[in-house]
């Protein structure tokens, strides 16, 4: 048999014919290569069959026996049940969905094998609309050679084809070994054979959980290569120019003197490397993150004044109005002093206020602040040389890209990524390998911890207590108000229905309401008089979550604590703790909690230290949910999880360096295997 490249078209595969072809494009399956790697999620044990009196709840197992008997039951939801028993035990089958042939062949009470999960059912345990086939009881019971492996499927794409192409492409693809990792154990070819077809003795749970050194032995290649290609961008933008911002320190050393604060060591030390970067003519990318409150906006603010210095312009953008808007706000209170222009750019922006806005991008105004609407075609700048980007995550890769091309001439703008939660340096180093990353890990002196008390809401009552006793010593408070499905019109109604309780029972107490319905004015009217202490009490959905800093604030109640993300709790928390009071955020939760819900609570009442928090985050939801929202394709992997798989991090980069300088060809077939075109990326 001729081995197949893994470049060739999936059509070389048997059976792959030109609609098949079309359905796996579907899902990013074309090459050889593509079908190879295309990796099982989880795997079925089919090699055996379990007696029946030995099955317990939570088991996916097959089993084998005589229908008892059968009937369709129920009023208002009918479903068909099927007792089977093999001489150990019996077992309930139960569909909710049948067809009169199926019903008239199981009352023949035939013979059945059968595939699926144990569950507690009305009368001991049942299977729930399981695989099964009729089978000859006086003739062994076929089973698997292999544990049977559950591929990402797609709409017309079954498991069934998924497993024929896959075997094809074991026996007829031939693939390199490009890892230069000679402390392995398993050869690239060897661990893709075990990871599509597992031997019956093979460790489920170890499968399960991603840790079979097969598995590993792919994860480590795969982030390898992922590394290569953060790699190939950076180089890619190191070769670009941007403007040299190396000036007096004038402009910054006023502002700083302006400052009604002193930075801190930490803020000194990042301020000194950005304003490194600042004064090359490569384009700096750099990565800004900290805790709460550690100040990166002031550090922001600097380069901003570096790039204004040098006769240059700054953007600085935010995903969404409101962080938008408080950024907005404090540049406009430190550049508008120093006589520096701050405009305001986002899609409320309309009619004349936008023309005028465009107009003095245009003409050279110092400073745009604004969200999305910067990067749109019209906006145009006559020097734009330092482009800051707050909380990254939540904007697609050609928005970013979008006003980095809108350098003047040929250059290209230095960019800084701030990000607000604080990101676990093996973390940052994988998924940022293409930026430099400065840390803010000191807060402001002064700044009093924050004690986090975890209550059951069934004490609903005794919070509101504790509310009008912090309203009657003067202090402020945060109600904010969650719900599992996040939608701006159910958070609202929630938000209000809360407001209008607590203005009821607190009486005497100034109720404000913000939720994300309404318009930026009126929440920018809300928050105004919340800050100046018109209002004592704020409800809120998290729309608070940035953007808010009311030094009066000591008491914030979060409800439904459970459903938040650590990192979400963590960002809320800080609103309060900005004054020199002592500061409570009181975390409400429903029974029972999942697991998972009572680690998080646990760890927001041990600790408020926004590094220890991000790193439990990370392992507790992964790193889809610690770098802000997964369906930004921040970090895809098709078989590594950088959660579980840390103990390889500290091999991935000397494994990529070491392949970029002694087998850059290799270095590239790498990233096309894994991640794609090194064209994307910058590579050859």
């Amino acid at each position: 048999m001729t081995e197949l490249a893994p470049e060739t078209a999936i059509t070389a595969l048997p059976g792959v014919g030109p609609k098949i072809a079309e359905k796996l494009a579907q899902l990013g399956l074309t090459s050889c290569a593509d079908a190879l790697f295309h990796l099982p999620l989880r795997y079925e044990d089919r090699t055996r069959v379990t007696p029946i009196g030995s099955l317990r709840p939570g088991m996916r197992v097959m089993v084998a026996g005589q229908v008892l008997s059968s009937a369709s039951v129920g009023r208002a939801r009918r479903s068909l049940v099927v007792a089977l028993g093999d001489g150990t035990g019996r077992v309930t089958l139960r569909f909710f969905h049948f067809y009169a042939n199926q019903t008239r062949m199981l009352r023949r009470k035939p013979y059945l094998v059968c595939y699926g999960e144990v569950r507690p059912g009305y009368d001991g345990l049942e299977m729930v609309h399981p695989e099964y086939t009729v089978a000859d009881p006086d003739t062994p019971v076929p089973v698997e050679d292999r544990l049977t492996p559950i591929y990402p499927a797609g709409e017309g794409v079954g498991q069934a084809i998924l497993r024929r192409i896959s075997s094809a492409a074991l026996e007829q693809v031939g693939v390199t070994e490009l890892l230069d990792a000679p402390d392995e154990d398993w050869t690239l070819a060897d661990a893709l054979h075990y990871v599509h077809r597992p031997p019956p003795e093979a460790d489920l749970k170890q499968l399960s959980d991603g840790e079979h050194p097969a598995q590993q032995r792919l994860a480590l290649e795969e982030l390898v290569a992922h590394r290569i290609s953060m790699l190939f961008m950076r180089e890619r933008t190191r070769s670009r120019r941007a403007p040299s911002l190396a000036t007096g320190p004038a402009l910054a050393a006023e502002l700083i003197a302006a400052l009604p604060f002193e930075l801190t060591g930490a803020q000194g030390r990042v301020v000194d490397e950005i304003g490194n970067d600042l004064a090359g003519e490569m384009p700096m990318q750099r990565l800004l993150h900290g805790d709460v409150g550690a100040g990166k906006t002031v550090v922001a603010a600097i380069a901003v004044a570096q790039a204004l210095a040098a006769g240059h312009q700054a953007a600085l953008t935010a995903p969404t109005e409101i962080l938008a808007e408080q950024h907005y706000r404090s540049l406009s209170t430190w550049f508008e002093p120093l006589g520096v222009d701050v405009v305001w750019l986002t899609g409320r922006v309309k009619g004349r206020e936008r023309t005028a806005a465009l107009e003095a991008l245009a003409d050279g105004a110092g400073i745009a602040v604004g969200t999305h609407a910067l990067m749109e075609e019209a906006v145009r700048f006559r020097s734009l040389a330092l482009v800051v980007i707050d909380e990254q995550h939540r904007f697609g890769v050609r928005q970013r890209l979008r006003l980095r091309d809108k350098g003047p001439g040929d250059s290209t703008p230095h960019q800084l990524i701030m990000s607000a939660t604080p990101i676990p340096r093996t973390l940052a180093m994988t998924a940022y390998a293409d930026l430099e990353v400065s840390v803010i890990d000191e807060l402001p002196p002064g700044r009093k911890p924050i004690g986090t008390v975890v209550v059951n809401a069934d004490r609903r009552s005794e919070v509101i207590e504790r509310v009008a006793f912090a309203l009657t010593e003067g202090r402020q408070v945060y109600w904010v108000c969650t719900l599992v499905e996040e939608s701006d019109v159910l958070q609202a109604e929630a938000a209000t229905d809360t407001a209008a309780q607590l203005e009821h029972e607190l009486g005497h107490a100034a109720v404000g309401l913000v939720h994300g319905r309404m318009k930026g004015v009126e929440k920018d009217e809300v928050m105004g008089r919340f800050k100046a202490g018109k209002l004592r009490l704020l409800v809120a959905t998290t729309v608070i979550e940035v953007g808010v800093d009311v030094p009066n604030a000591s008491l914030m109640i979060i409800e439904n604590a459970e459903r938040l993300g650590l990192s979400q709790l963590h960002q809320l928390r800080g609103r309060v703790g900005r004054g020199t009071a002592e500061s409570t955020c009181l975390l409400l939760y429903r029974a029972p909690l999942t697991d998972t819900a009572r680690q998080r609570l646990e760890v927001m009442r041990e600790t408020t230290d926004g590094f220890r928090i991000a790193q439990r985050d990370l392992e507790l939801r992964g790193p889809g949910e610690v770098l802000g929202t997964r369906q930004t394709g921040a970090v895809q992997f098709r078989i590594a999880d950088l959660a579980r798989d840390q103990p390889l991090l500290a091999r991935v980069g000397p494994a990529a360096q070491r392949i970029l300088s002694d087998f850059p060809a290799r270095a590239e077939e790498l990233v096309r295997r894994w991640v794609g075109d090194p064209e994307r990326f910058g590579g050859v």
